[in-house]
């Protein structure tokens, strides 16, 4: 819709090279200097380690050209999360009709997400306010909901990359709303029983399946990490595709108005806890 950049080695070829690793870099820092300029207060910075997890997506191309060369959900299993080869964020399936959110969700590392309803979008009521947070928000918004736009064959192809990391990040912001509604959590539900969220590691939660939170409602803040309510505790993602999302995507209230919403699904505090020893005798604490 915006660009045309199927050609690009490192996108929809399979591997995810240095060449893209550092395209990544250079929009997520372009972008940056953009919120910056636009609104100072919702541009926070991140510190340490929490900086070095996020990897801005550019989503590129034009969205004709995104779906002929098709998409499909290509779940992996906990263990090869973690030692899976750099391979491509997305896998193959036909369809031209695949639209932005569809395409969107079904990339690698964003099981966490749901879709969320055109309607949903469609009512400004439900985006107020964030227009002064994202960049070339029109833009954004057209894209996620597949509108044709004419604007786009005059963008350089900096600003086509803004806009395509613009389309996440309002997507985003969009979702933390979305999942707190009476549809978005019957959709979070639903991933909830497929342990598309993963599992608690910690050994006495048994493989609790848990619900994905943010530690701050503020844009690029933190990274999401995912609430086990077994052991009412946070942790880091085990996909380290999934580790790479923002936390303000999904918010700090999420999973507990969800559990507050399911009652029936919130498992009992644990209540085993290890117990250090040496030659079988407990480690005494002053």
């Amino acid at each position: 819709m915006y660009m045309n950049r199927i050609g690009r080695e490192g996108v929809m070829s399979g591997s995810r090279g240095e060449i893209g690793s550092l395209d990544r870099k250079r929009i997520n820092d372009a972008l940056d200097k953009q919120l910056e300029k636009s609104s100072p207060s919702t541009s926070r910075g991140l510190n340490g380690k929490e900086k070095d997890r996020f990897s801005v997506p550019s989503f590129g191309g034009k969205q004709a050209d995104l779906r002929s060369a098709g998409l499909s959900k290509n779940k992996c299993s906990d263990e090869e999360s973690e030692t899976d080869s750099e391979e491509s964020d997305v896998s193959g399936s036909d369809g031209d009709d695949t639209t932005w959110i569809s395409w969107f969700c079904n990339i690698r590392g964003n099981e966490l997400f749901c879709e969320i309803d055109d309607e949903y979008i469609q009512d400004d009521f439900n985006l107020c306010g964030l227009s002064s947070q994202v960049p070339y928000y029109d833009y954004a918004l057209d894209l996620i909901l597949d509108v044709e736009s004419s604007h786009g064959d005059t963008f350089t192809e900096e600003q086509n990359e803004l806009v395509e990391s613009a389309a996440e990040m309002l997507y985003g912001l969009i979702h933390a709303r979305y999942i707190l509604t009476s549809k978005g959590m019957a959709a979070m539900l639903e991933k909830y029983k497929n342990y598309d969220f993963g599992r608690c590691p910690r050994v006495y939660c048994c493989g609790q399946p848990c619900l994905p939170v943010g530690q701050s409602d503020i844009s690029r803040s933190s990274t999401v990490k995912i609430y086990c309510p077994k052991c009412e505790d946070i942790y880091y993602p085990r996909s380290r595709f999934q580790g790479n999302i923002d936390g303000a995507y999904f918010g700090t209230t999420f999973p507990h108005l969800f559990l507050m919403s399911y009652p029936h699904i919130k498992p009992q505090k644990a209540s085993q806890r290890y117990t250090p020893r040496v030659f079988g005798f407990k480690i005494h604490k002053p």
